[in-house]
């Protein structure tokens, strides 16, 4: 495997993540030569992402109608190590690797049945304004419900 710049040592990065969420390849999400189509990947890390964000309780606060901020994704990032094929069971993985002022670095992890490593990913959410769309800092509240273990 080749060196993948925001893991340093793989088997310490993948026992850290406790979040996942299951999913299925489908036949739509697979290309000519019958593995997934490589634009599917991000789609996953935001199943994956969703899930985590209702398990520590953010989603449903930012869907509020009184909720003045939303998570918006300002990158996003997906390393493939393995090809994946159709009707495969994945568990993709999501946990917090770092906190900013307004940002969450999120890391990920899709894995097969087996435990082989399929693809890795990263992306940074921002909290913004709903009316400027400027970043908006985390409450500590926020803070806390990113911080804990799911």
């Amino acid at each position: 495997m080749s060196r993948i710049s925001y893991i340093e040592s793989l088997e310490q990065w993948k026992s850290n993540f406790s979040f996942y969420q299951e999913v299925k390849v489908r036949f739509s999400e697979t290309d000519m030569f019958g593995h997934l189509n490589n634009t599917v990947p991000p789609v996953y890390f935001e199943q994956a992402r969703i899930g985590f964000f209702k398990k520590t309780g953010l989603m449903q606060k930012w869907v509020e109608s009184s909720q003045e901020t939303m998570p918006v994704v300002a990158d996003l990032q997906c390393d493939f190590l393995s090809q994946v094929y159709f009707d495969e069971q994945l568990k993709v993985f999501v946990k917090v690797k770092k906190i900013g002022t307004s940002s969450v670095d999120l890391h990920y992890m899709a894995v097969r049945e087996d435990g082989t490593l399929c693809f890795t990913g990263r992306g940074v959410i921002v909290q913004v304004s709903k009316a400027t769309g400027k970043s908006v800092p985390w409450s500590e509240e926020f803070k806390e419900r990113l911080m804990s273990k799911v």
